[in-house]
């Protein structure tokens, strides 16, 4: 969502961002259609985790379940998109 909010946010800052290393090592597959390298899908799924457990862990010591039920749907859609949705490249060694 946030590479999708930047990419629209300017044609210089999209074209600065689609350059990182960050972009051609993780996103520019997938954005082409191609699909992850389940390196790449296993670290998105841990830093997404992550940060979810700090939100879910920071509702709960308010008591706040309806958010924690919700982040915890999230967490799980999330997991099963990435384990299921995204197509897992192959990497050859040549």
């Amino acid at each position: 969502m946030a590479a999708f909010c930047f990419a629209k946010s300017s044609e210089r800052r999209h074209n600065w961002f689609i350059n990182t290393k960050l972009y051609k090592n993780n996103l520019e597959s997938y954005v082409k259609g191609q699909g992850m390298t389940c390196k790449t899908k296993i670290k998105i799924m841990i830093t997404v985790t992550l940060l979810m457990a700090f939100g879910f862990t920071m509702t709960m010591l308010k008591s706040l379940y309806i958010p924690c039920i919700i982040l915890a749907i999230v967490w799980v859609c999330h997991i099963i998109y990435f384990v299921f949705g995204v197509k897992t490249l192959r990497i050859t060694k040549e």
